[in-house]
């Protein structure tokens, strides 16, 4: 039964009996994935580096650093804490939005919620569509969706971010691998004892990895041109407080 709820979801295992017309089968199936669809866009569009900043900060972390609302800049520009916290709302919503998926039509639905979660996180609809680059929130779905082939990627990760300090390396390469190591694991007999000739999850890959290499092309042509940033677990850009961002006029106000 626990099987079948990752494979088929409630909705998925309802419209599979016998008694169940083809109908009503489509629609039960198109109204899923559109509620899936809607409520992953709106929990990715939570971007959480931006509520962070202005409750915490009274700041838009997309006027600071690289500009990006994403953790890596929230760490440049907040340190650790604000970095922790970003990288846990936005791990939350990939999971809470690959969860729904799950329930309602299985593995399909999981990977359309990572899709359309990764979507709201880059365009959120809350902050004029400027978000962020999606590293975390695809991470997320790739975990939710296959364990396996996100602690493969995780590994060529960390080698790659020891060996060069570049997040965006590591981000670029991994997600490039996603499509092949998925098509791969699937179709391996070491991890299925009847694996399938293709792998129909790879289409889902092809498109997160096409957003965050969309959301990167700034860092890659930085690191072309040997002008990307390292990483660090200090703070490298100094964001003002508020007082250094009053006017003078204000300033002088304030003196009187």
């Amino acid at each position: 039964m626990f099987q079948d709820f990752f494979l088929y979801g409630f909705v998925g295992k309802y419209v599979s009996a016998e008694h169940i017309s083809q109908t009503t089968t489509i629609v039960s199936i198109s109204i899923s994935v559109a509620v899936i669809a809607i409520l992953s866009y709106l929990l990715g569009s939570l971007n959480f580096a931006i509520i962070i900043s202005g409750k915490q900060y009274r700041q838009d972390i997309r006027s600071f650093g690289s500009k990006n609302a994403g953790m890596t800049n929230m760490m440049r520009t907040y340190g650790k804490k604000a970095a922790g916290l970003t990288l846990l709302g936005d791990a939350l919503k990939a999971v809470v939005s690959c969860l729904l998926g799950y329930a309602l039509i299985g593995q399909y639905g999981a990977y359309i919620a990572g899709v359309f979660c990764i979507l709201g996180h880059m365009f959120p609809v809350y902050y004029r569509f400027r978000g962020g680059k999606g590293v975390v929130t695809a991470a997320i779905t790739i975990l939710m969706c296959n364990p396996i082939v996100f602690l493969i990627l995780f590994v060529i990760f960390v080698i790659i971010v020891l060996c060069t300090k570049f997040i965006s390396l590591g981000s670029v390469v991994c997600i490039m691998l996603y499509p092949i190591v998925l098509d791969r694991i699937e179709r391996s007999t070491l991890f299925h004892d009847n694996p399938p000739a293709g792998c129909p999850y790879v289409i889902f890959a092809i498109l997160i990895m096409l957003l965050v290499v969309y959301k990167h092309k700034d860092n890659i042509k930085r690191l072309f041109h040997g002008e990307e940033s390292k990483f660090s677990f200090k703070k490298s850009v100094k964001a003002p407080s508020e007082k250094e961002e009053q006017s003078p006029a204000k300033k002088e106000e304030t003196h009187k």
